[in-house]
């Protein structure tokens, strides 16, 4: 005799793996060479380098550093190690944009790679949910208005930002790549892993 809960938990089962399957085929695009992002229309959506803690303190005021998590010691090695990567990897001409958070203005200048221009479509919206529509949004039409042919480009972010965009987690110092197609969601080309 089949108990009745038999066919439930075989289709739990059935259920769990076509999910698995699909996170699988949408979000595991695996680790890609830096030298992916010197290919026409290539976007890395960066994270910070290291910045111990989490969030910000209460007393935050953006364009105050003294009230913000900031990067130590290991974060600024982290983002001055990956900006030699990149030009190692061959990134020429490189357009690169930062959260107006001075842990992201701080990684993408000690990139070293190009002028840096703050976005504040990239900034955080961690706590502060009600943000993150507006924000996403202005990002998703930046991305869409960027050339799908045009030079690489950098955006130093955060992970809730990273996250919202592709539905990945990256450590500090890591990012995802996206391949531009003049649309507001934009291929996943890959992880760049930090390092």
């Amino acid at each position: 005799m089949i108990s009745p809960v038999m066919p439930m938990c075989r289709s739990a089962l059935v259920a769990g793996a076509a999910l698995v399957a699909f996170a699988g085929s949408a979000f595991a695009a695996g680790s890609v060479p830096l030298a992916e992002l010197a290919k026409p229309g290539r976007v890395l959506l960066l994270r910070h380098a290291h910045a111990p803690g989490i969030g910000d303190p209460p007393e935050f005021r953006l364009g105050d550093c003294a009230t913000q998590r900031n990067l130590d010691a290991t974060g600024r090695r982290q983002a001055a190690q990956l900006g030699r990567r990149i030009v190692q990897a061959g990134v020429k001409g490189a357009r690169i944009y930062s959260s107006q958070w001075c842990r992201t203005l701080e990684t993408a200048r000690l990139l070293d790679v190009g002028p840096v221009k703050p976005l504040p479509a990239l900034n955080s919206f961690f706590g502060n949910p009600t943000a993150r529509e507006g924000y996403i949004a202005a990002l998703r039409g930046f991305l869409a208005a960027l050339p799908a042919d045009g030079p690489p480009v950098v955006l130093v972010t955060h992970q809730v930002t990273i996250t919202a965009i592709t539905g990945e987690f990256v450590g500090s110092g890591g990012g995802t790549m996206l391949q531009l197609d003049g649309s507001p969601t934009p291929r996943i080309v890959g992880e760049i892993e930090a390092n």
